[in-house]
Formats: structure tokens, C-alpha cells, sequence
């Protein structure tokens, strides 16, 4: 599934979203640079509703909220409500009651590098696979020619 939604940070404020089962792309362009954002479904925080003037938008609530992806608009309560749990088993994600929340801050990770090297290479030391026995120093190097 495929439309436009409008953007106020993008030329022409307008992005392209593609829909899929596993993901959303978000295409728009800035400045003349063109931009895909891949995200997948299960980076959202869930399907929730928003009060917009006369009406209600139905959004795939991101924590970023650029991220945010309206998905219906409507007056009728019945056809959000039937919209709303469609969207919510189609991605297998929760139905939220938007309050304007503020996205959270980003977690830290404890330790960057432990999960870049296997343990076992924390643990060994430095110069344990060199054997002492095999350095010779201050000796003449002889050479056996054929």
C-alpha cells in the first residue's frame, strides 16, 4: 500500500509511505536530497488515535515522532474504532490512547565494545600465544641454501 501525507520538513511538504507487512518506508525529499527511511513494523510503539479539529486520525505511533505514520482520518467513531483494531492485528501491535505524549529519551548501552568481541577474547592476555622459547636475540641468522 502506497499514498503521500504531508510533511512540513520535506520539498513540496509532501513524503511518499509504502506499507508492508515487515516495514514502512518513508520517502521524501529535503533540500533536494532524496531520502528512504526503512523502519520496521515492530519499531513502532503501536496504532493509536489522535484528536484532529472536527475529526480523528488514526497514526502508527513511532517514538520519534518524524517517525509517525497517519494511517486513516474520519469524522465516523464506528469507522476509527473498525480501522483502529484492523491496524492493530494486522501488525500485531497494541492499540494506544494517544495523550500528546514527549518521545523518550535514548537508553544507553552499558558496555558498546563487549558485544563487538566473543568473551573468551576479554579474557586472554595479551602475549600469551607467543612462546618465549622461540625468540632468539643477538644471534646471526644462518641460511641453508639447496
Amino acid at each position: 500500500m502506497s499514498f503521500n501525507a504531508h510533511d512540513v520538513r520535506a520539498d513540496g511538504n509532501i513524503r511518499q509511505i509504502e506499507i508492508h507487512r515487515e516495514r514502512v518506508v518513508l520517502r521524501r525529499a529535503v533540500r533536494g536530497m532524496r531520502m528512504a527511511v526503512n523502519v520496521r513494523v515492530s519499531d513502532f510503539l503501536g496504532v493509536a488515535i489522535r484528536d484532529v479539529k472536527d475529526s480523528q486520525m488514526l497514526v502508527l505511533l513511532h517514538r520519534d515522532p518524524s517517525l509517525t505514520v497517519p494511517l486513516c482520518v474520519s469524522e465516523d467513531q464506528d469507522e476509527i474504532a473498525d480501522a483502529w483494531l484492523m491496524w492493530s492485528e494486522l501488525f500485531s501491535l497494541p492499540q494506544l490512547e494517544d495523550e500528546a505524549r514527549e518521545p523518550t529519551s535514548r537508553r544507553r548501552r552499558r558496555n558498546a565494545i563487549r558485544a563487538r568481541r566473543p568473551k573468551f577474547l576479554m579474557r586472554r592476555r595479551i602475549g600469551a600465544l607467543l612462546n618465549p622459547a622461540n625468540i632468539f636475540r643477538g644471534e646471526r641468522e644462518i641460511i641453508a641454501r639447496d
